[in-house]
């Protein structure tokens, strides 16, 4: 019964032996390749220098990307990516039914929506007309007139640059005053301040304008707000079309991921106060923003594989250091091998330099590619993203840098003749 017990003991000591031999093996290879670097410091730096600069522009190139994918999500969010737009498409009559006739939105479908989705935060019909409206001078202009809620100005993000946004009372008095783009208020009475507190007409009708505003970023007539349009009461507007009727709804969902699960449930409750063939489309700019996002990705790999090639170049100066270094070591190559050393343990020793060199580099490399965003970020009001994924993926390519290219030299020192390095003068 003791005899495998025995075998078992046996076996795990001379394991434990060949690890100890090889961590020994190890850490006097690593030793021979520290003294090759004091003996000469300004070739080891000279040859590091490659790597620092490859994986500091890895880093950095990365900290750009993620900096400009920032950016652009955040301008894209300013159009108003917890955006959910509700029209009527169409449809209506079923099939008994002779006539097709028009099953638009209504404000009450709008506080169905309020009361059932609890993600949604604001809401505002949008009512829209055109009035040709005088600009003085015999200047006549077709101008968008939009019969909106107090919310739109939250729904839709925007910004008010004089005077004040539409509130409840003139929504609720039927208040005949306005909210105007900047290029109308410039154009109709010179600038955006002198333009508050005056009147002009719509449809014969006199408004007076309360305010100025803009979008919150230039959305190059993506929406449905020109260069000169007009925001007016809800309410007010609907006297114009002589219906209750509403072609669009605007929602605002309290978060960007709520955004589809929100959408879906609008729809299911706006289409359960309707006829059952009425068909109402919703849009949202999650798609957009998802888009946008792997867009930024997919340029940022590619400028990192663009990085990358600094790496391969700082390689190729690695295998070619190392090459001149084997041929200015073959007595000691030869002495080596006369003394014991196997092809295994030469090929591990420049290996082994090679991939020191190399990983110095990189971690020098990483230090200043990320003392860059580091101190911005310490120093000034900008927050750039610093990534420690691509800190990873440089050290990591430097590694496999120095294993690719410092196996040739390498291989090469391990397959001399002893006898012949013994010889070489």
């Amino acid at each position: 019964m003791s005899l495998p017990t025995d075998q078992a003991r046996q076996k795990a000591f001379q394991q434990t032996l060949l690890s100890a031999r090889r961590t020994m093996l190890l850490s006097e290879i690593l030793k021979l390749a520290l003294d090759s670097f004091r003996a000469s410091k300004l070739r080891f730096a000279l040859t590091a220098l490659g790597m620092v600069i490859g994986t500091a522009s890895v880093i950095l190139v990365v900290t750009i990307g993620l900096t400009g994918k920032q950016f652009i999500l955040n301008e894209i969010q300013k159009i108003g990516t917890n955006e959910v737009e509700v029209e009527y498409s169409g449809g209506g009559a079923t099939g008994t039914e002779m006539a097709v006739y028009n099953d638009y939105l209504t404000r009450e479908d709008e506080k169905a929506v309020i009361a059932r989705v609890p993600s949604v935060s604001y809401s505002s019909p949008v009512l829209e007309t055109h009035d040709r409206i005088s600009f003085g001078g015999g200047v006549v202009k077709d101008t968008l007139v939009l019969g909106v809620a107090p919310q739109y100005k939250d729904v839709r993000n925007l910004v008010v640059l004089t005077g004040r946004y539409l509130d409840e009372e003139d929504e609720a008095a039927h208040i005949k005053c306005a909210v105007v783009t900047e290029p109308f208020a410039r154009e109709m009475f010179g600038s955006a301040d002198a333009a508050v507190g005056q009147t002009f007409q719509i449809t014969g009708i006199p408004f007076t304008i309360v305010g100025t505003f803009k979008e919150s970023v230039d959305t190059f007539g993506q929406t449905e707000i020109t260069d000169e349009t007009i925001l007016i009461p809800y309410s007010v507007a609907r006297y114009f079309t002589g219906t209750d009727s509403v072609k669009q709804l605007y929602f605002s969902v309290r978060s960007m991921e709520e955004v589809p699960d929100a959408t879906r449930e609008i729809v299911r409750v706006i289409s359960s106060r309707h006829k059952p063939n009425s068909v109402y489309k919703a849009q949202n700019l999650k798609e957009l923003l998802t888009t946008a996002a792997t867009i930024s990705d997919i340029l940022t790999a590619v400028l990192v594989l663009v990085a990358a090639v600094t790496l391969a170049v700082g390689g190729v100066g690695i295998m070619n250091i190392m090459l001149a270094n084997v041929r200015s070591r073959i007595r000691e190559i030869g002495i080596r091998k006369a003394l014991g050393a196997t092809s295994r343990e030469i090929k591990l020793q420049f290996l082994a330099e090679a991939v020191i060199i190399s990983l110095a580099g990189g971690i020098v490399g990483s230090i200043l590619g990320l003392a860059v965003p580091i101190s911005i970020r310490l120093f000034t009001n900008f927050a750039l993203p610093v990534s420690a994924l691509s800190v990873l993926i440089a050290l990591t390519a430097a590694v496999a840098v120095g294993v690719v290219f410092g196996t040739v030299p390498a291989t090469r020192a391990a397959q001399m003749d002893p006898v012949e390095s013994l010889k070489y003068e």
